[in-house]
């Protein structure tokens, strides 16, 4: 598949899915090396889990760090791991804003002072709003983790502006109460993901010697009564085309179903027809057949990101294309042959009905 700066081998990717398996310094481990190797033969394109471009953006426990010159050889190893499969190499380059981690951090900064709720991966906190010197710097950050991306040999980045973390903290009028000129209406809303994606194209175009790939995933809403819409979502979408993104990526909870409240277009749709073609457009959620890729390319997908499915079957691709049903199971006998790093084992065997797992007991 060619368009623009993509040239893959085929439409699936491998979704972006934390590890919690860093080395205890954030450095990229011998058992993460080993698992996406494993899953890099057969996809298109590999998007790593997300690593943290400031050490007070960590938002999961051993999550790898892109913050420092001194991740670069391990993360040259994880690149050249990914495309000796004959994947792309996507890093994805992230600041969790209020969903950071307290245990890891005692300096949570976000948009505006607002308390978030408990998740399954972070608890109710109160960030400190961030200062004009605080974004300015954060945005430099985002600058600087692309320049270690391009040194590493990776063939691109992907800035992650879903889940609710920082990117997202500014798009949200719910967690964007600022009374300055990165808050209040939609285009001061819009100022802090769009100069970041400025920042990191300026540092591509003066340190990348070769084609490299920008893609942005996005969350379409939030539900919060006074959180934000799919229509200014499709907004950012618009200027992020126009800006000059490789890539929109969408995350969902099932991409060939989820619609927002009221209306009888797919999220997957609404954001095909604003695109119109002009880049790609990758969907993730609940692709975990041939019928559901089917049924995603009919909503106007491009690419489609798989993440369950990689994770229990390393030929979820080449059954897809013989239209065989893949395993959808996991099972302490598989672990080795899945090459499941242990502690992503352990956070898999803890996480309720999130997998299916036989003989749960072993």
């Amino acid at each position: 598949m060619k368009k623009g700066r993509l040239n893959l081998r085929n439409a699936y990717v491998m979704a972006p899915m934390t590890t919690w398996s860093s080395d205890d310094d954030y450095s990229v481990s011998e058992q993460e090396l080993a698992y996406y190797a494993a899953r890099s033969k057969e996809v298109g394109m590999v998007i790593t889990g997300c690593a943290h471009i400031s050490e007070n953006g960590i938002g999961f426990t051993n999550e790898i760090g892109v913050y420092d010159d001194r991740f670069i050889p391990r993360l040259a190893q994880l690149a050249e791991k990914i495309k000796a499969g004959g994947a792309v190499a996507v890093l994805q380059i992230n600041h969790a804003g209020n969903k950071a981690l307290p245990s890891l951090t005692d300096n949570i900064m976000s948009a505006s002072p607002v308390t978030t709720e408990a998740t399954a991966f972070a608890p109710s906190l109160t960030p400190r709003e961030m200062s004009e010197s605080d974004i300015q710097r954060t945005i430099a950050e985002y600058g600087q983790a692309a320049r270690r991306a391009i040194m590493a040999g990776f063939d691109g980045i992907e800035l992650h502006g879903a889940h609710g973390f920082l990117l997202q903290n500014f798009l949200s009028p719910h967690f964007n109460q600022r009374k300055d000129q990165w808050g209040g209406t939609l285009d001061n809303r819009l100022r802090f993901p769009l100069t970041v994606v400025a920042e990191v194209q300026r540092v591509i175009a003066k340190e990348a010697t070769r084609p490299f790939v920008l893609g942005y995933r996005l969350s379409p809403d939030e539900p919060l009564a006074t959180g934000l819409r799919v229509e200014e979502t499709l907004e950012l979408a618009e200027h992020l085309v126009k800006q000059g993104v490789d890539y929109l990526h969408l995350s969902l909870a099932k991409a060939s179903q989820s619609r927002p409240k009221d209306s009888d277009k797919t999220y997957t749709r609404l954001f095909s027809d604003v695109i119109a073609g002009r880049v790609s457009l990758m969907v993730a959620g609940g692709i975990v057949n041939e019928r559901t890729v089917q049924d995603v390319k009919a909503e106007g997908a491009d690419l489609m990101a798989i993440g369950h499915g990689l994770i229990t079957d390393l030929n979820w691709v080449s059954k897809i294309e013989r239209v065989e049903e893949p395993q959808q199971t996991l099972s302490p006998k598989r672990i080795a042959e899945l090459q499941l790093p242990d502690k992503l084992w352990h956070q898999l065997k803890a996480s309720g009905n999130w997998f299916v797992i036989e003989d749960a007991d072993k």
